[in-house]
């Protein structure tokens, strides 16, 4: 089964992108220059999407746009006919101080601009503007943005904020996690949050951030998985012009730019021990340097890290330094796996079957009939609620009536995860013990089973295949996995967890 994400369902539904305040207010940025081809050059960018472009000509104009549409991102001109953007920025702040704001300059060795990331601007950009650059910067804004908006509905209490992305769940083993988020939330101290993919830790560090005293400032978060080795570093801590091949100016780190607020690093084990080690100074004086630069910058960050892996394994493999460990592992706090809370897979197939029918505009849907729902609850979820929420969407996208029974769910959840049944399965082949891939039979009986999902399945089944194959070549070493793939490591750790291969002395499927 692939799995979609909301924007993909949006996209295929006609729908806007959903907000906390309605389901089809689209995300505003509003362009501050008094360049006219500019706002026309912005609004090309995002023309036929999403995004609403808003158009100020001063920094008066500009001011009243801020209360009057409250955007989203601000896009911001360097030289104003009526003010500085430097003291337009600061003002910008006392009215939004979550509010990303994108320098626009001229100059190619701004220091205002840099000055004013290290104050807490989001980014800045050189005219004349490389609209692949632009639209990146804007989409990462607009998705810090959310980050820092949508609510956590943590409910020790009971209570329940509407409109945000809630943790559902009575168990005792989630009630063991919402107390360790208010615990330590007021306390400005490094929080870890370890679990299996897909069981909600960036929910955990919102979460945290929210309840801090920091939650007025800015909120970032960082994959380190999905960030090639050489990048990461940049990515982090800056670099100044010429440390590389293609460093052509200055460039501010996320540390610079979180400077007073709350940096999320997920999957930490997945940094090189060259980024660690300047991570863990960091921790321990809130000081560093930039890639290719001598002076020694300080900043007030504060690390919320997560991981999926084992960091004292890691740590016996001298993979991980166990100094970090120690530094990281301050406080922990534990997201249990799904199938370790049972008890709330009926009250997380309720809020997002709410949910997505409404996202995919199916007003019409009951719910879930009893014997889809104890597939449902019998099934082992390897991928977590990530894994959940896919199937959700899968299941109301076939389905036909106003129940999902049985025969809209995945093949998978019917069959218990065990496979598919009619799969094409022969005896294993005995240099690797795997199933071989007999595409062609597996097509003619999917076809006869009436099949209307023929595409993903094939899919699947090749990915299954693959992953389990490749782990086996190299004995279940995923960063080799990865470079043979010629894909991320937390790609390959996501479809371990999917496929619920065993990686163990033995490569196998659970």
């Amino acid at each position: 089964m692939v799995g979609w994400t909301d924007d993909d369902l949006r996209r295929a539904s006609g729908l806007q992108a959903a907000t906390p305040e309605s389901e089809n207010l689209a995300d505003k940025v509003l362009a501050i220059d008094d360049d006219r081809s500019l706002h026309h050059l912005v609004g090309k960018v995002f023309e036929g999407s999403e995004v609403e472009v808003i158009a100020a000509k001063d920094g008066r104009a500009g001011l009243e746009s801020v209360e009057r549409d409250r955007p989203d991102v601000v896009l911001l001109d360097i030289r104003l006919p009526d003010a500085s953007g430097l003291e337009l920025f600061r003002d910008i702040q006392t009215r939004d101080r979550r509010l990303p704001v994108v320098f626009i300059t001229a100059d190619s060795e701004s220091e205002t601009a840099i000055n004013a990331i290290q104050l807490g601007a989001f980014d800045y950009l050189r005219k004349p503007l490389d609209l692949a650059e632009l639209k990146e910067v804007v989409l990462r804004a607009l998705d810090t943005r959310r980050l820092m908006n949508i609510p956590v509905a943590v409910p020790i209490r009971g209570d329940h904020q509407a409109g945000g992305d809630p943790f559902v769940g009575g168990s005792s083993a989630m009630l063991d996690v919402f107390k360790s988020i208010g615990r330590v939330a007021g306390q400005d101290v490094t929080v870890l949050i370890r679990g299996e993919s897909g069981t909600g830790k960036e929910l955990v560090a919102r979460a945290v951030y929210q309840h801090s005293r920091r939650a007025s400032q800015c909120f970032m978060a960082i994959n380190c998985a999905a960030i090639p080795d050489n990048l990461l570093e940049s990515e982090l801590f800056g670099h100044e012009k010429g440390a590389f091949t293609g460093a052509d100016q200055r460039r501010i780190g996320k540390f610079e730019q979180c400077n007073g607020g709350t940096l999320f690093l997920d999957e930490v084990g997945d940094m090189s021990l060259l980024v660690q080690g300047k991570v863990l100074r960091l921790l321990q004086d809130q000081r560093f340097e930039r890639v290719g630069g001598n002076a020694t910058l300080s900043t007030d960050v504060r690390l919320v890290a997560a991981t999926n892996r084992n960091l004292e394994q890691m740590v016996e493999a001298g993979e991980f330094r166990e100094d970090l460990l120690y530094r990281l592992n301050n406080v922990t706090i534990r997201l249990p796996p799904l199938r370790e809370r049972e008890s709330d897979i009926s009250l997380l197939l309720e809020h997002y079957v709410s949910r997505f029918a409404k996202i995919l505009n199916r007003p019409d849907l009951e719910g879930i009939s009893p014997d889809a729902l104890e597939l449902l609850q019998r099934y082992r979820w390897p991928g977590n609620i990530r894994e959940l929420q896919s199937v959700v969407r899968y299941a109301i996208l076939h389905t036909s009536g106003t129940v999902i029974v049985p025969d809209f769910l995945p093949e998978e959840v019917r069959s218990g995860g065990l496979g598919m049944p009619d799969s094409p399965v022969a005896a294993p082949s005995a240099e690797t013990g795997l199933p071989d891939s007999e595409l062609a039979r597996f097509v003619a009986q999917r076809i006869e089973h009436g099949t209307t999902d023929l595409y993903a399945e094939c899919l699947e089944m090749m990915e299954r295949f693959l992953f389990t194959r490749v782990l086996q070549e190299t004995q279940g070493n995923q960063s080799r996995a990865a470079d043979l793939l010629g894909i991320t490591r937390g790609k390959v750790r996501d479809r371990i967890a999917a496929f619920g291969i065993i990686v163990d002395k033995e490569v196998h499927i659970d």
